[in-house]
Parts: structure tokens; sequence; C-alpha cells
């Protein structure tokens, strides 16, 4: 079996024979078959047996054809290891049994232990690690993103109690913080060390905050963060969201690889505010996926022309798969980002 590294090679900023792809979400309810799966089982159940996540996780790189496996899990998982109680509720997402409000709240947070409340994960790794032949991404969710959840209880749209935290009481804020980046540094660790072989920092939802606010609250964290992991000989990535465009001048000095882009941004102009250091991934809006392929096939003929023009480019979404999508449409654009950089990239 031919191992295929376009990913990692891509990430490093090495030469690649043709754009290597990969979905956020790609193992979703966009396709039939886990669709059925999830009607048996809910996510969190899926969690727990490693045979059945390593399936739905490799379902993608068998259909349709992408470089790179995401491990099948959810950023919550690793904060049952802290002591939070938690469901993934249908059309809702994470909902918080026990939010974090106070001092006390935040101090009964327990250190992580992988081994003992999460060893289905790294079992599920470790199948993968076996039966893939091209990486797996491994990913947790950052600290902002995941304060968020355990703050406000549920998802949030305008983020009130965890702005509130975050300036009235910025010790109690900065405290959740260290213990999130603890979680997070232990975490992937721990995934590497059973076989991942790249991880992403999800920060789904920092874009909600202004630059200087990023920068004060968010940003040392983050920065701790790729600084402990930056032994690891693995890729990181670090996608800061939706509407984050105006936070990366602050990500330069990052001590990752790739940053991930949102739709609206170009690949060229994410390059430019983080100082050409990174090798991008992005950055299709997921919705363009309901137009005609024809269509579907002009945006990312634009994005991967913007991308190959300097080395490291990675084509993805801007954000997570949508369960209406097709996945005709996606094998398909699959397909197109290969044939179409490849010929670009040999002239």
């Amino acid at each position: 079996m031919t191992y295929n590294d376009t990913f990692i090679r891509a990430c490093f900023k090495q030469d690649v024979k043709h754009v290597p792809v990969w979905y956020m979400r790609q193992a979703g309810r966009y396709d039939p078959e886990y669709r059925k799966i999830k009607e048996k089982y809910s996510l969190l159940e899926i969690c727990r047996q490693p045979e059945l996540a390593a399936q739905i996780t490799m379902m993608p790189v068998h259909k349709l054809g992408v470089d790179a496996a995401i491990l099948y899990s959810d950023i919550m998982n690793p904060v049952a290891s802290l002591g939070i109680d938690f469901d993934i509720v249908k059309n809702i997402g994470p909902v918080i049994d026990n939010p974090i409000r106070s001092a006390a709240d935040i101090e009964r947070l327990r250190p992580i232990d992988v081994d003992k409340d999460l060893s289905h994960i790294l079992e599920t790794i470790r199948i993968l690690d076996k039966e893939l032949n091209v990486p797996l991404i491994t990913f947790a969710g950052a600290p902002f993103t995941i304060a968020s959840y355990l703050i406000e209880g549920r998802p949030s749209r305008n983020y009130i109690l965890t702005k509130t935290m975050m300036y009235s009481e910025p010790h109690l804020w900065f405290s959740l913080m260290d213990k999130l980046g603890d979680m997070v540094i232990t975490y992937v660790r721990s995934h590497v060390a059973n076989g991942g072989k790249a991880i992403q920092l999800f920060d789904s939802w920092v874009g909600a905050l202004a630059p200087k606010d990023f920068e004060k609250f968010v940003l040392p964290t983050v920065t701790r963060i790729f600084a402990e992991l930056s032994d690891l000989n693995v890729p990181k990535i670090y996608f800061p969201g939706v509407s984050s465009g105006e936070l990366l001048p602050g990500l330069s000095n990052l001590q990752s690889d790739v940053i991930g882009l949102d739709w609206r941004l170009s690949i060229s102009e994410g390059r430019r505010r983080t100082g050409g250091r990174f090798a991008m991934q992005g950055n299709l809006d997921p919705f363009i996926l309901t137009a005609p392929i024809d269509v579907i096939k002009q945006y990312a003929k634009e994005i991967i022309d913007d991308g190959i023009q300097e080395p490291g480019f990675i084509f993805n979404l801007g954000h997570g798969l949508f369960p209406e999508a097709s996945l005709d449409k996606l094998r398909e654009l699959t397909e197109y980002v290969h044939e179409y950089s490849a010929s670009k990239l040999k002239s």
C-alpha cells in the first residue's frame, strides 16, 4: 500500500505533484452511510467505540479520495476528563450541565487524564495508524472556543457571559485559559504518541473578538500551546475559525506550520497578513457546494490559482461540511482539485 504524504509535504512547504485536499467535517451527515449509523448511535457513543469511529474516519478517504483523514471525534471530548458533564444535543450542539461561572467552578477542574478517561480515542488513533495510507489529522478545540461553551453552557451568538468574564474578571479568565491550555497540550501530545500524523487546533469562534482583545486575552495561551508542542515533528495547524481575517496579523510569531482561512479572505491576502511564514489551508465557502458542479469548479480554480503562487497550500473549505452537501459533488471536486492543480504545477 503506497503511502500518500502529499498533505504533509504541503504543510511543510515542500514540492508536491498536486494540491492536497481534505474537508473539515468530512466524516459527516452528507454521507448516507454515516446517517444510517447516526440513526443507531449518537456522536459520543460512536467515539466510545474505536472500531466504529475508525471506520467512519476512513469512509471519506475511500469515497472521496482525499489526501488526509481527520479523526472522528468532537472538540468537547477532552473536557469530560476535567469533570465537565455535557451532551451533544441534536440541532443545538454542546450543552453543559455544570457551566463555569465562578472561581470555585474553575478550581474544581481536574487535570486531564487521557489514558484513564479517553483511552477509547487513543485506541481509535492506533487503529487508524495501522489502516490508513494517508496522514491522520487529530485535533483539539482551542481554549477560547472551548471556554465559550463551558461558560455559556451551550452555543452562543453573542458570547455575552464569556466576554463578561473576560472583561470583568480577567484573573478568572486567565486561570481558565491556563487550565484549558494545559488540557490541549497533554491531549494533543497523547494523539501524536499514539500515531497522529498532524494536529489542528480549532478556534472556531475566536473571530468574535476584536484584534486587541484576541491579542490580550487569547493569543498568549495559543502561543504557549504551539511553543510547548514545537518539539513534535508533525505539521501543526491553527484554524482561527470564521470572520477571523482581522486577527491574522497577530499570528505571525506563532510556532505553527499552517494557518486555516475562512472564505472571506483570499489565500494570497492571508499570506500577506501573516508575513508569508505559514502554509495556507482553505478556503471554499462550503455553501458553494449547493451550486452546479461547473460553478463549484470555477470557484475552486480561482482558489487553486491563488494558492499555488507560493509553496505550501492545502485545499479545504472555509468551515465544516453541512448535511445537505452532495457526496457526488465532493468526489468530483476532489478529483478536479487533484487534476487541475497537477496540470498547473507541471506547467
